[in-house]
C-alpha cells in the first residue's frame, strides 16, 4: 500500500512535517507510558490472582483435598488390597539405573551387620535351578560381600557365618517333580532339618529338556499342586517364596536353549500363580510369590550375557527385595516401610489424643453457648497474603480462641499422625537427578522475580529482606531434601552455607534486638522460646520423636540462650550507654572475644564438651539414639556462624549509627570505588568457592573448612544485596511470605511432604510423581502457615505478661517436662542431612 502524500506546509502540531518520524523526546514518551501501562497491567494481574486465591481459601481446599484423599486410600486398600508386602513382592520401577522402588513403599538397603542381626540363629534355602543359584550368592552377598560364586554348576552350595549362626544353603533342583517334593516332606517330617525361610522356583529345565511340549506343561501344574501341599506346611512355621520366572533374550540364547521362549516361561508363569492362588483363594495359602525381579528384568534383559541369566544388578534387585520381606518388620528400618506392622501408640500419644479431643469437646460447648468473644478478625492483605496489622487495638482473648487454636491444632497433628506413623498414605525413596533439583529451582525464582514490590524502608538487610532472604534459602532447602541432593557434595556444600546463615541471622537479629531495645525481660525471652520450640515438643510427643531429632530448633534455641546470657551479663551494655562514650563498644568487643575463646575450647575439647552436655537432665534434650554425637556434629559444623552475625550486627549498628553508610533510596552504600571494589571481591569470591566446593572429595573433607569459610559467603550475598541502591529498594513479596514460616516449613516437611522422617517422600496421588509434589507441597504449605497462626495466638495466652503468673507457669511446666523426661524413650532414627 501506497503511503499517502504529504501536502506541502503540513505540518504535525508540534512542528514537524505529518509523516516524519516523531521527535526524541514523543518516542520517550510514549515508551514511558507502555513501560507504565505494563507495570500496571503487571500489577493488576496479580492482584487479580491474589484476590481471589487468599491463604484462607487455599487451606479450605487443603482440608477438603486431604479428606477425599484420605476417602481414596482407605478404600484402595480396604478393596484393592494394601498389603505392602504384596507391594514389595510384586510391583515396581526403576528410578535410576540400578535403584528400585517398590510400588507404595520404601526398601531399606541391608547392610551385612543388618542382614547377620536379622537372619542370626536361622536356616535359609534356595531350591531351584541356575537363576535360583544366581539369587542364591546375590542373597549371601549381603551377609557376605566378600562371597566369591565359586562353587560348582549343578551341585548343592552351602553358606554358614560362624558369627551370626546364620546358614543359608543352594539345594540343585532345575525341576518341580517328585525329587523336589521328596526333599520338601522331608523337612516337614524332621524339625531339626525345617528351613525358616524357603524361596524356590523352576522352569527352564523342564521347558528346554521336554521342548516346550503342552503335555510337560500339564505335568508341571500337577507336579507344583502336589508340591504346594508340602509348602503350605512349611509356612506354617516358616517363610516360603515361589519366584516366578524372569524373561529372557530370546536373540542372544544359545541353539539348545532357543525353545525356551518368553511365551512359554508366561504360561509356566500363568500356572504357578492359578496353583498358589488356588490356595490362597480357599483361605490357606501362606506362599508368597515373588514377581518383582521378574519386572524388574524386563527393563535388564537385553544386558544378559547369554540371554538366560540376569544381570548382577537385577538379581540384587530380587535378593534385596527378598531380605526387606524377612527382616523388615523384625528389624523395623525407617527407611524400610514394606512387610512392617504398625506399633502401638504409646502412652504420651494417647494422653496427647486425649488432650486434643477434650480441646474440640471445650471449643464444641463454648460454641454452642454463643462464647463468641475473641480479637477482632483482621482482614488479609490480597498482595502478601498476609495480615494487615488492625488500625484499632485488639480484643482480647475469649476463652473460645484458645480452644479454637488447640481444636486446629489436633486436627493438624492427626494428619502428622497419618501422613507418617499410620499404614494410610505411601512412601517412595528419594533419588537425586540434577534436573529433580536445579529445573525447580528455576521455577521458584522465576515466581520470586514476579512478585518484585518496592520495599517501604532502604536500609540494609531491613524486616522485609531478611524475611525474602530466609524465605529463598528455605525454599532451595526444601528441594535439596526432597531431591535428595545431599548426595551431590557441590550441591551439599552450597545448602550448608545457607543452614550458617540462618544461624548468621540469628546471631544478627538477637543481638540488634537487644542492642537497640535493651529488653531481657522473661516475657520476651518466654515468647521467643515459646515460638521457637511450641510445634516440635507437640510434634515430640505425637510423633514419638526425641528433641535433638529436629536438630535446627536445639540449635537456634541453644544460640538465642547463649546470645541473652552474653549480653544480659553484667555489665550490660547497650547502644544508648555506648553513645556517651566509646569505651563501652570495647566492652562489647571484649564479650564477644570471651564467648568466640568459649566456642574454640569447646571445639577443640570434644571429651569435655560429651561430658558437659551428658549430663541429665540435659542429656535428655541433646541425646538422640543415647548418643550425643549428632549435636556434637550439627553444633561443630557451624559453631561460628552465631558469633559472626552478632559481630557483623555491632559493626553495621555502629557505622549506621555514626552516618558512615549512605542508605537512602538509589544509594550505593559506599563511595563508588569501594562500592563496585567489594562488588568485584564478592563475585570472586563466589565463584571461588563454588570451584572450591566443586573439587571436594568427600563431606568430611569440606566440612573442616567450613565453619571458617562460610562467612565470606554471607557477606558477600550481603554486600552484593545492598550496596546498590535500586538493589535494596526491591524485595521479593513471594520469597518474603515464605520467610515469615520457614521455620514451620522446616519442621513441617519432616513428616507431611518427606516420609519416614525425612528418609523418603510423601505420596498421595500414587502413579503420577509430578502431580503428587503439587498436592502435597500445597497442602504441606498451608499447615505450615496455620501452624504459624496458632503458635503466635497461643503464644499470646500461654505467656502472660504479669511476672508472678508467668513464674507459676513456668513451674508448672517444670514438673511437667521433669515427668516426661523421666519416662523410657526407644531407638530413633537420625535425621537426614
Amino acid at each position: 500500500m501506497e503511503e499517502e502524500a504529504v501536502p506541502h506546509g503540513a505540518e504535525q502540531a508540534d512542528g514537524a512535517p505529518r509523516g516524519a518520524p516523531p521527535p526524541l523526546h514523543r518516542t520517550a514518551a510514549c515508551c514511558h507510558g507502555g513501560a507504565k501501562m505494563a507495570v500496571l497491567a503487571y500489577s493488576l494481574g496479580k492482584r487479580e490472582i491474589n484476590q481471589h486465591f487468599t491463604i484462607k481459601n487455599a487451606k479450605l481446599i487443603s482440608l477438603v483435598v486431604v479428606l477425599l484423599l484420605l476417602v481414596f486410600h482407605t478404600a484402595s486398600r480396604y478393596y484393592g488390597g494394601g498389603d505392602s508386602c504384596e507391594w514389595l513382592l510384586s510391583r515396581g520401577r526403576y528410578l535410576g539405573e540400578n535403584v528400585w522402588q517398590p510400588y507404595g513403599c520404601m526398601m531399606h538397603k541391608y547392610k551385612s551387620i543388618e542382614a547377620k542381626t536379622c537372619l542370626a540363629e536361622k536356616r535359609v534355602a534356595f531350591i531351584g535351578d541356575s537363576r535360583i543359584r544366581q539369587l542364591f550368592y546375590s542373597f549371601v552377598k549381603i551377609i557376605d560381600p566378600e562371597r566369591k560364586e565359586d562353587g560348582n554348576k549343578h551341585e548343592d552350595i552351602s553358606f554358614e557365618e560362624q558369627s551370626s549362626s546364620v546358614k543359608v544353603d543352594f539345594l540343585w533342583y532345575p525341576e518341580a517333580n517328585n525329587s523336589m517334593k521328596e526333599r520338601l516332606i522331608s523337612w516337614t517330617r524332621e524339625a531339626s532339618l525345617k528351613p525358616d525361610v524357603v524361596i524356590l522356583g523352576a522352569a527352564t529345565w523342564s521347558i528346554k529338556l521336554h521342548g516346550g511340549s503342552s503335555k510337560t506343561l500339564q505335568q508341571y501344574k500337577v507336579n507344583l499342586t502336589a508340591i504346594a501341599v508340602h509348602l503350605e506346611r512349611l509356612a506354617d512355621h516358616g517363610e516360603v517364596y515361589w519366584v516366578l520366572q524372569d524373561p529372557v533374550n530370546e536373540e542372544a540364547l544359545s541353539e539348545n536353549r532357543k525353545m525356551i521362549t518368553n511365551q512359554q516361561l508366561e504360561l509356566y508363569n500363568e500356572a504357578a500363580v492359578d496353583v498358589l492362588n488356588s490356595s490362597k483363594r480357599s483361605g490357606r495359602s501362606r506362599i508368597k510369590l515373588l514377581a518383582a525381579s521378574r519386572q524388574a528384568a524386563l527393563e535388564t534383559i537385553t544386558k544378559s550375557d547369554d540371554g538366560l541369566h540376569l544381570p548382577e544388578s537385577t538379581r540384587n534387585v530380587g535378593a534385596m527385595v527378598l531380605m526387606n520381606s524377612v527382616c523388615n518388620k523384625l528389624l523395623r528400618p525407617i527407611d524400610g516401610s514394606c512387610c512392617q506392622t504398625l506399633p502401638p501408640p504409646n502412652i504420651l500419644q494417647k494422653l496427647s489424643a486425649c488432650f486434643f479431643l477434650c480441646s474440640a469437646l471445650i471449643f464444641l460447648v463454648l460454641h454452642i453457648l454463643g462464647n463468641n468473644r475473641h480479637r477482632r478478625p483482621v482482614p488479609p492483605d490480597v498482595e502478601s497474603l498476609e495480615e494487615k496489622k488492625p488500625a484499632t487495638a485488639a480484643v482480647p482473648f475469649g476463652p473460645k480462641a484458645p480452644f479454637q487454636a488447640l481444636c486446629k491444632m489436633g486436627v493438624i497433628m492427626g494428619y502428622f499422625y497419618l501422613c507418617d506413623r499410620a499404614d494410610v498414605f505411601m512412601k517412595e525413596q528419594k533419588f537425586y537427578t540434577h534436573s529433580t533439583f536445579f529445573i525447580p529451582l528455576i521455577y521458584i525464582f522465576v515466581l520470586g522475580v514476579f512478585y518484585s514490590e518496592n520495599s517501604k524502608e532502604t536500609k540494609s538487610l531491613n524486616r522485609e529482606q531478611t524475611d525474602e532472604w530466609k524465605g529463598w534459602m528455605q525454599l532451595v532447602i526444601l528441594i535439596y531434601h526432597i531431591s535428595g541432593a545431599s548426595a551431590f557434595i557441590p550441591v551439599y556444600m552450597h545448602v550448608r552455607v545457607l543452614v550458617a546463615a540462618y544461624l548468621f541471622q540469628t546471631g544478627y537479629g538477637h543481638f540488634s534486638f537487644f542492642w537497640l531495645k535493651g529488653d531481657f525481660g522473661l516475657y520476651r525471652v518466654c515468647q521467643v522460646l515459646f515460638r521457637l520450640n511450641f510445634l516440635v515438643l507437640v510434634l515430640c510427643v505425637v510423633m514419638d520423636r526425641p528433641y535433638q531429632f529436629y536438630y535446627f530448633v536445639p540449635l537456634v534455641t541453644f544460640w538465642f540462650v547463649i546470645i541473652y546470657t552474653t549480653l544480659a551479663m553484667w555489665p550490660q551494655i547497650l547502644q544508648k550507654k555506648a553513645n556517651n562514650s566509646g569505651m563501652w563498644h570495647l566492652g562489647v568487643l571484649a564479650k564477644l572475644l570471651g564467648l568466640l575463646l568459649l566456642i574454640s575450647f569447646f571445639a577443640f575439647s570434644q571429651g569435655f564438651f560429651e561430658s558437659i552436655f551428658s549430663v541429665w537432665p540435659i542429656s535428655k534434650l541433646f541425646e538422640l539414639n543415647g548418643s550425643i554425637h549428632e549435636w556434637w556434629f550439627r553444633w561443630k559444623l557451624d559453631r561460628f556462624a552465631v558469633i559472626h552475625g552478632m559481630l557483623f550486627a555491632f559493626i553495621y549498628l555502629v557505622l549506621q549509627k555514626r552516618q558512615v553508610l549512605s542508605e537512602g533510596k538509589g544509594e550505593t552504600l559506599f563511595s563508588a570505588k569501594i562500592s563496585n571494589l567489594l562488588l568485584l571481591l564478592s563475585v570472586v569470591s563466589f565463584i571461588t568457592y563454588s570451584i572450591w566446593a566443586s573439587s571436594c572429595k568427600t563431606k568430611t573433607e569440606c566440612n573442616e573448612m567450613h565453619p571458617y569459610i562460610s562467612v565470606v559467603q554471607i557477606l558477600a550475598f550481603i554486600l552484593i544485596r545492598n550496596i546498590p541502591g535500586y538493589a535494596r529498594s526491591i524485595y521479593s513479596s513471594f520469597f518474603a511470605w515464605f520467610g515469615k514460616i520457614s521455620l514451620e516449613l522446616f519442621i513441617c516437611q519432616y513428616h507431611i511432604w518427606l516420609a519416614a522422617d525425612t528418609k523418603g517422600i510423601l505420596v498421595l496421588i500414587p502413579g503420577n510423581p509430578s502431580l503428587n509434589i503439587m498436592v502435597s507441597t500445597f497442602i504441606f504449605v498451608c499447615v505450615a502457615h496455620e501452624v504459624s497462626l496458632i503458635t503466635n495466638d497461643l503464644a499470646q495466652v500461654v505467656i502472660p505478661k504479669d511476672s508472678m503468673a508467668l513464674l507459676k507457669r513456668l513451674l508448672a511446666v517444670g514438673l511437667c517436662s521433669l515427668v516426661v523426661l523421666l519416662l523410657p524413650r526407644g531407638s530413633q532414627p537420625t535425621p537426614g542431612a
